[in-house]
């Protein structure tokens, strides 16, 4: 009946299925962490408003000066936050690899860290989106060879 799909192409809509499946797993409400209300003079409340306002920046900048008190009791918190900031659609210096660093951060400093599995989760996402968008070009490559 149809034609044959190509190999690249099932890839690539397999990746996407993959990314689709992440994407709601992370949706599937779970038991929520608790959050520090206060940490060493800064409120981490402060950062999710700074994002909301589109101070990505300056969100950067709070967790970076929580990761750099030795006594800052969420660490793990701030790293996710840092995570999260990097990959925000709306940040116009969004790094997808920075944001991979930060979630795989931390996995392996904070193992029993109640945000390991958000950041799995995000890790996940982020890895299936960079393979897509590598079959992607993979395609455009081979479209470019046909055309040659």
């Amino acid at each position: 009946m149809g034609a044959k799909r190509c190999r690249l192409r099932q890839y690539f809509y397999a990746s996407i299925a993959c990314l689709n499946l992440l994407v709601i797993a992370a949706c599937v409400p779970c038991k929520q962490a608790p959050t520090p209300a206060y940490q060493d003079g800064v409120f981490l409340d402060g950062v999710r408003d700074l994002v909301r306002r589109g101070d990505f920046e300056g969100a950067m900048k709070e967790c970076q000066k929580i990761l750099s008190r030795s006594s800052a009791a969420a660490p793990d918190e701030a790293l996710m936050n840092m995570g999260l900031i990097s990959a925000h659609y709306a940040n116009p210096k969004k790094d997808y690899n920075k944001a991979m660093g930060y979630f795989l951060r931390v996995q392996r400093d904070f193992p029993q860290s109640p945000f390991v599995e958000e950041a799995k989760v995000w890790t996940g996402v982020l890895g299936a989106f960079e393979k897509a968008k590598q079959v992607d070009l993979d395609i455009q490559k081979k479209k470019m060879g046909l055309r040659n």
